[in-house]
């Protein structure tokens, strides 16, 4: 693993809820090892009431927990959190991961999962949002139904014209091929659009036309 994830404020703080104490103890070791600062919970209420007076850069929360739910908790964070979000969820809690994404989540993390590929998540989502941050996308020009869409879904359009693959997509925006995938069949349906190449179309020619 690479050292020294930091920012000019220090090292990056990480969140992580899950009511798995062996769960939390794995992740707090392999990020802490990894340069991150990290505090754990064991529930979804106490991370809630650290977030309102210490904002981290990045949360990891698992689907299912006792009281508020990983997506409660999602929720109550709402659409204006800047920082990714990531849900724990097992192979049988993927539609519900899926619905997490469409609520906001960045990503998914499915569960069992190798320990370097989490963190290569994590730093990839921050990179990229850094890069955003940084005006490093390329803005798409003015199309008809571009206010349906969320802020994360503008984004991988942007991709999508490009032409890039799912894959490449997800690596320039810190996320999975899967979830591009959530995320391109949602804009496919708020644009009316049959497939990618009638979504391109949809964009490039209401831009030429504006």
């Amino acid at each position: 693993m690479t050292q020294g994830q930091t920012t000019t404020d220090g090292p990056f703080k990480l969140f992580i809820a899950d009511d798995d104490g062996a769960v939390r103890d794995a992740l707090a070791l392999i990020f802490e090892m990894d340069g991150f600062s990290v505090k754990t919970f064991p529930e979804g209420s106490s991370l809630l009431s650290a977030v309102a007076g210490n904002r981290p850069d990045c949360i990891i929360l698992d689907v299912h927990m006792p009281g508020r739910s990983g997506l409660d908790v999602l929720k109550e964070l709402g659409p204006g959190f800047s920082a990714p979000i990531f849900m724990i969820s097992g192979q049988g809690d993927i539609p519900m991961a899926v619905e997490a994404i469409k609520k906001g989540a960045h990503d998914f993390i499915e569960k069992p999962f190798d320990a370097d590929t989490v963190v290569s998540r994590v730093r990839e989502a921050l990179a990229a949002r850094q890069r955003m941050q940084n005006g490093s996308g390329h803005a798409l020009q003015a199309f008809h139904g571009e206010d349906q869409l969320t802020p994360r879904e503008r984004e991988v359009l942007e991709q999508i014209a490009q032409g890039a693959s799912n894959k490449e997509a997800g690596r320039h925006l810190g996320i999975s091929p899967r979830t591009i995938e959530v995320h391109r069949a949602r804009i496919m349906e708020k644009l009316g659009a049959r497939n990618t190449a009638d979504l391109v179309r949809i964009v490039y020619s209401d831009a030429k036309r504006g």
